[in-house]
């Protein structure tokens, strides 16, 4: 259960940022603030406030507290999960699907830290308990590449390089139908009206933050499309969100209005969506560092399938 914190402001945060306030007022970091802000959980006179607003005293401030899990994740050995690269900096990993990024209220599956501590392998300790040493994410359905920091300075760099937007994330996706060969969705999301877990394209004025996607098309089936995709931001359900909001849904994306039809008949379970290529430079040496994965399992046989067709 989340726990909702609600007082004035008191007059010693007056003008200062939302994010650096509610640090020094609640105890947190202001990353966690800044996410707290960035998922709608913190209002300023009943309306939703961002980590740049600033503070006016007086003014009725209103958060929502999740609750943290009850321990750090706990050593659990992940099938599938491929430690692709390993020095004393970073981590990268070839995530399967089903697997979360860290752990979270609710979830009692297997995890990413979790799946690295039965390995052997330690992260940083920076960041939120249940997220020390991730500095992003992928969706528990989405399989592919994933970069951790094992050292505190490979955990500033990183997170600066993915706030500045340096770091190449390049995504394989196979959707419904056959959307335009090049493309650019520029739309806002944020959570959906329905309140049931998923995301949409909202108004800004409704609490949607700027998004971008754009795509390029790989190979056409006669029922589907394989894209290319780059991402300028980072949402949640990002990808996903928009290529539904073009009515081209990753196949077997039930989530998001796929056809459960199509998705049997590609024998998928999840959305067809892959972390293929990701790039940055590396921490310790600047230097520009490469890694790549391939499509595998299910979202290999479903490509066997369309070319079969």
């Amino acid at each position: 259960m989340a726990e909702l914190r609600s007082l004035p402001v008191p007059d010693g945060l007056a003008g200062e940022r939302v994010d650096a306030g509610l640090a020094r007022l609640l105890g947190l970091s202001r990353t966690r603030v800044g996410e707290l802000a960035a998922a709608g959980a913190v209002c300023l006179d009943g309306a939703v406030a961002t980590k740049s607003d600033r503070l006016v005293p007086g003014a009725w401030l209103e958060v929502q507290l999740p609750t943290p899990p009850a321990a750090p994740p706990p050593e659990r050995a992940v099938d599938g999960l491929t430690v692709v690269h390993l020095d004393p900096d970073v981590v990268v990993v070839d995530k399967p699907a089903g697997v979360a990024a860290h752990p979270s209220p609710g979830w009692t599956g297997p995890t990413v830290p979790g799946g690295l501590a039965a390995l052997g392998v330690s992260l940083s300790f920076s960041g939120p308990a249940e997220r020390q040493g991730v500095v992003h994410r992928l969706d528990v359905g989405t399989s592919g590449l994933m970069v951790l920091a094992r050292s505190e300075r490979a955990y500033t760099v990183l997170k600066q390089a993915f706030r500045d937007r340096t770091v190449d994330k390049t995504y394989q996706a196979l959707v419904q139908g056959h959307p335009e060969p090049v493309g650019t969705v520029d739309a806002p999301i944020g959570r959906h009206p329905a309140g049931d877990g998923r995301w949409a394209v909202v108004a800004e004025s409704e609490g949607g933050r700027a998004s971008v996607t754009h795509w390029s098309t790989l190979e056409a089936f006669h029922y589907a499309t394989l894209l290319e995709v780059h991402l300028e931001t980072g949402r949640t359900h990002q990808i996903r969100v928009h290529l539904s909001a073009l009515r081209h849904p990753c196949a077997g994306d039930l989530t998001y209005g796929a056809d459960p039809t199509l998705a049997a008949r590609l024998g998928l379970s999840r959305q067809w969506l892959h972390a293929v290529r990701l790039a940055f430079e590396h921490p310790a040496s600047g230097s520009r560092v490469v890694f790549d994965s391939a499509p595998a399992g299910e979202l290999a046989h479903a490509l066997d399938v369309l070319a079969g067709t």
